[in-house]
């Protein structure tokens, strides 16, 4: 049974990380639709970050090289720039997840009713962007602050994180592809330190008897990943998102009926 719930949870945290239709939202519906026989530990929790994280890290490879070339070089470049926005988008959500991680933990506790009504937010957020006109406007350091808002009001389950920063990012003018861009390379800082945390607060904790499991979750977060993070931007740069509004509907609906029920 472990080897079959590692496999779902290693789809669902690789699919929705990058799909907007949020990971921890569905990581949550998931441990209530199958009650106990889901065994999601912190371990693995942190370990299903890290898979998304590296195949954050392999997709846009080239862009992060070129960013730390930047940050390496003496003198000003527009790799420096972005880096700049990238970390001035990182400081509403470090801020919140230091200052309030206790209280946002008890958001995380089957509470499935939160979990619909914020699915329905994020369905709207999704269906107000995808009517957005298309531009072709650059990431302002502005920009980047306000969609970091968007990044820390995300850290609800049922809010997408992906979801939250693009829609935000098309509706303050930015060019389609270059939100996708900005919104996926924004989190990694983020999820790195995150792990880190958790390492320092010693939540990390690594048994024998759970390495096959990590182990299988990782791979298939990972390479769910890749197919995902893909996708998103294709179907970004298309138009697309009114059909993550519709899903983000349906199962927000559905959530809600559920924990009423």
């Amino acid at each position: 049974m472990e080897f079959l719930e590692a496999i779902i949870l290693g789809i669902v945290q690789g699919l929705t990380e990058f799909l907007p239709v949020s990971s921890s939202g569905h990581i949550e519906l998931v441990k209530a639709f199958f009650g106990s026989e889901v065994k999601s530990t912190m371990t693995m929790t942190v370990v299903l970050h890290f898979a998304t994280a590296l195949s954050t890290c392999f997709v846009f490879r080239n862009d992060i090289a070129k960013i730390v070339a930047g940050l390496l070089s003496s003198s000003g470049n527009d790799e420096r720039a972005f880096s700049l926005k990238i970390i001035l988008s990182m400081i509403p959500a470090a801020i919140v997840g230091v200052l309030y991680d206790d209280i946002i933990e008890t958001f995380f506790e089957g509470k499935i009713i939160y979990v619909g009504a914020f699915l329905l937010l994020t369905g709207v957020l999704l269906f107000v962007a995808d009517k957005a006109k298309t531009t072709n406007k650059e990431v302002s350091l502005f920009h980047s602050i306000i969609i970091g808002v968007s990044q820390a009001i995300a850290i609800l389950p049922g809010i997408s994180r992906s979801g939250a920063t693009i829609s935000t990012s098309v509706l303050l003018g930015i060019d389609r592809e270059k939100a996708a861009r900005f919104s996926f390379l924004m989190v990694v800082p983020l999820i790195f330190g995150k792990i880190l945390k958790d390492l320092l607060d010693d939540k990390f904790q690594l048994e024998s008897s759970e390495l096959l499991f990590l182990s299988v979750g990782f791979i298939v977060a990972f390479f769910t990943g890749l197919f995902a993070c893909q996708l998103m931007i294709k179907l970004v740069k298309q138009s697309k998102l009114y059909y993550f509004a519709i899903y983000c509907f349906i199962v927000g609906v559905s959530a809600i009926l559920y924990s009423i029920v």
